[in-house]
């Protein structure tokens, strides 16, 4: 601007007398207020002090209301009333309170007219910016004397109704250095250098900043409004005529410049706030990637396009280098206005390709800066379309403007759009560019917020995974069904766990455990407490020794964690159960016979980790049909409310009839999950006692004698015949034969034990009294002994060793034929 001179002295407070105290050209002393979230004052420039006649020391902590010339006000401050005497708003655009209160989100400009003590009546511009930050303060606001933008001469009355953020264009004050040493103070992760930066640009440009962050800053600028075409193009004409032919620009053309400056940012600004709302509503990176697509069509462009690295559609890392003609990306969306269809078998979603170094998109991706593309020529669109095999895209394209922006998040390209407008529409221009790119960056921050989130829960899917066993249904006279719930949607993992192992003699062990803690150091924790159950369950050992031995383990590991544990042995031969509890919650036992519900009275013990506190087991009869309920406090316990009422509901919901094991358990989890409060993990196992009947089970004592070897094979045979399994008999023949030849070979005093159990396989057992665990190896053609622990691995479906009180049991499975 070139209006005014400039006058020797500093203007007095209020530029008083009605004189207006006119600039330099090009040049406006401007006042610099920063609010902060209380509405108080935090600073006060030099030119604040002039314009407003209020000193430094008195302004500070006060209230911006009573200093700043808001709507109608008449401050009630003794010490403020003699500056002013009223301030009133001219309902020219919002008036400064509402930026003051924080009503406004986005910048704002406006004038106010007051009357300071003994002078007269003063106009006052001003602009308020938003700072929206880590920082306490809120708001930037810039005022200057408007009738430093009078003309020379004083008879003629111009106003300047609306002067918009870009008056600032070339301004110069003496505050300008101290609010760039201000920022790194007000927003604590900017520098100094970049402080002075944004206040250049800010003063100089006349671009408000809204967002600072390490690694994002969001400038803001004019340039929006589009009034309609043919109004617009008469009278740009009109102004050309009148320059041709030296005449004065007609004023409805001047303030048509002014109202759309105005209404440009606003409209610009408001679209950036509606895309940010519409945006991010939630972690799921597929519903992101919508919201983003759909939040730009049409207002800001006719078509836009999303592409993703590979990687990050996957929910994979990668390496955060620049891309290359290698990567390849994944259309994941796309948005237009055009006919239904017309897209869609050209550029399909789901797509993924390379991009060639020569083209534009390649530009944007490896530059990380937006690509415009005024009008896309025949010859870019024959370059663009030769990407795309046996299809002809440049009807889609040719002639289109094009904005190619960058969507990255921590200064890595995650990927890009393509925006394009039809043929008839304005061009993208460089204000449409930084547009886009301020949107792209914010939809990059949106979409690796739920990249990352998928990521982390897809591990902590796989962690999960990992750590809680996927047991088998049926086990060996029972049948099992298994609930997890995480505490929080954010940490998937944590310190409860179930498991089940099988045992000599057609036995189960069953296993309910709970690490005191959340998150992954109770998930590792538990990953060590389980791997060590199973290797003593491997043992035979009996379940109080076992809690013993876990206890001890757990001080070795540290006295960091505790852990409670409930570990049972269900023996369907003998239909018993022998349990141990190391401060659990007790189980529940749902009896066929009536369809009640008791809670076993066990021995609570100590919590493992707790150390030289002795645990106890206790024998339990159950009858087939009868079921185990084991579960985590979890499920059962909830703030504020006594334990005592959850464990009457599991009672309660776990004799509820059902149709199946599963239906059961989504019983319990639906009676005692509804409840409100429950923040912790769930580990609930079910277990349906159907036992083995005796007619199932056959037993044979054979002495210490090599001949007993013929007289198994022959029992054997006879059993599998009488139960209708001849087809196994070969087989089962030369493993018993293998099995009772060692075992009579090696054994020292006592007879050696063949047991077969028909269940859901068959089951052969042969126990000595020969501690040594037989191993396998790998027998030479010379060699005389190795092969019949081979010829075992190789025709059963599975077989072990295991230590007994006694010595050891030898055990394998056959498959059954079916019926």
């Amino acid at each position: 601007m070139d209006r005014g001179t400039e006058r020797d002295a500093p203007p007095s407070p209020g530029a008083g007398n009605g004189a207006a105290e006119h600039a330099a050209p090009g040049r406006i002393p401007l006042a610099v207020v920063v609010v902060d979230r209380d509405g108080l004052v935090s600073h006060w420039s030099t030119g604040a002090c002039r314009l407003f006649g209020a000193a430094k020391e008195e302004a500070i902590g006060r209230s911006a209301v009573d200093l700043l010339p808001v709507s109608g006000a008449l401050p009630e401050d003794d010490e403020i009333a003699p500056y002013w005497a009223h301030a009133a708003y001219d309902g020219l655009g919002p008036d400064l309170e509402t930026s003051l209160d924080g009503r406004l989100s986005y910048p704002a400009a406006g004038r106010a007219r007051l009357t300071v003590a003994e002078h007269d009546r003063a106009d006052v511009l001003w602009w308020a910016y938003p700072l929206v930050g880590p920082g306490h303060e809120r708001l930037l606001v810039l005022a200057a004397d408007a009738g430093g933008l009078r003309q020379d001469d004083p008879d003629e009355d111009v106003t300047f109704e609306r002067i918009t953020p870009g008056f600032a264009l070339h301004t110069d004050f003496p505050g300008a250095d101290d609010l760039a040493r201000r920022l790194p103070e007000i927003l604590p992760s900017m520098s100094v250098d970049e402080g002075a930066r944004i206040v250049g640009q800010v003063l100089e440009l006349g671009y408000p900043v809204l967002e600072f962050s390490q690694n994002d800053r969001v400038p803001v600028t004019p340039d929006w409004g589009v009034p309609r075409r043919t109004e617009r193009k008469a009278r740009r004409e009109r102004a050309a005529r009148a320059l041709a032919e030296g005449r004065p620009v007609p004023q409805d053309v001047a303030e048509e410049s002014e109202d759309l400056e105005y209404a440009a940012v606003r409209e610009r600004l408001e679209f950036l706030n509606e895309v940010s709302g519409r945006i991010g509503t939630s972690l799921d990176l597929a519903r992101t990637i919508i919201e983003v697509s759909k939040a730009v069509v049409p207002r800001f462009t006719d078509v836009a396009g999303t592409y993703l690295r590979e990687q990050v559609v996957a929910g994979e890392e990668f390496s955060e280098g620049v891309p290359d003609t290698t990567t390849m990306w994944h259309r994941v969306a796309l948005e237009h206005t055009d006919e239904p269809g017309r897209w869609d078998d050209v550029v399909p979603v789901g797509e993924a390709m390379p991009f060639p170094a020569h083209t534009p998109f390649f530009q944007c991706m490896t530059s990380g800066e937006p690509v415009l593309v005024p009008r896309i020529s025949e010859q870019m669109g024959h370059a663009i379309a030769s990407q795309f095999e046996k299809r002809d895209i440049r009807p889609l394209i040719t002639g289109r403007s094009m904005l190619i922006v960058p969507l990255k998040a921590r200064n890595v390209v995650l990927g890009f759009m393509i925006l394009l407008r039809h043929p008839e529409r304005v061009e993208f221009n460089d204000m449409d560019r930084v547009t886009g790119a301020e949107l792209a960056a914010r939809a990059g921050l949106v979409l690796d917020n739920a990249r990352m989130y998928t990521y982390q829960e897809s591990v902590a899917e796989t962690l999960q995974d990992s750590m809680l066993p996927h047991i088998p249904p049926r086990m060996a006279g029972c049948d099992i069904a298994t609930r997890y719930l995480p505490g929080t949607l954010l940490g998937r993992v944590g310190g409860d766990w179930f498991d089940s192992v099988k045992l000599p003699g057609a036995r189960t062990a069953l296993v309910v455990g709970d690490v005191m803690g959340h998150g992954l150091n109770s998930a590792a924790m538990m990953g060590q407490l389980r791997t060590a159950v199973q290797t003593m369950a491997a043992l035979d050992l009996p379940p109080a020794q076992l809690l013993r031995n876990l206890d001890d383990l757990a001080q070795r590991l540290g006295d960091t964690y505790l852990a409670t544990c409930l570990y049972a042995v269900y023996d369907p031969i003998a239909s018993e159960l022998h349990l141990a509890n190391a401060g659990h919650i007790p189980p529940v036992v749902v009896r066929a016979r009536d369809g009640g519900s008791e809670l076993l009275d066990l021995p609570t013990g100590a919590p493992i980790g707790v150390g030289g506190v002795p645990f106890e087991a206790v024998r339990v009869r159950v009858e087939p049909g009868d079921r185990l309920v084991m579960c985590t406090d979890g499920l059962v316990e909830v703030r504020g409310e006594d334990i005592g009422v959850g464990l009457a509901t599991l009672c309660e919901s776990a004799a509820h009839p059902a149709a199946s094991m599963d239906d059961a358990c989504d019983t319990i989890i639906r009676a005692l999950n509804t409840r409100g409060g429950r923040k912790d993990d769930v580990a609930l196992l079910m277990a349906r006692l159907n036992g083995i009947e005796p007619d199932d089970v056959a037993e044979w004592r054979l002495p210490l004698d090599p001949a007993e070897v013929g007289r198994a094979r022959a029992v054997v045979r006879e059993q599998l015949h009488d139960w209708g399994l001849a087809k196994l008999s070969y087989t089962a023949e030369l493993l018993v034969s293998e099995l009772v030849t060692n075992a009579v070979r090696h054994s020292h005093h006592r007879p050696v034990d063949l047991r077969l159990v028909r269940g859901e396989t068959l089951l052969c057992e042969v126990d000595d009294d020969d501690h040594e665990l037989p191993t396998l190896l790998s027998a030479g053609p010379g060699d005389e002994a190795g092969r019949g622990l081979r010829v075992v691995s190789t025709l059963a479906r599975e077989w072990g060793t295991s230590r007994t009180k006694a010595g050891k049991t030898v055990w394998f499975e056959l498959t059954l034929p079916r019926r």
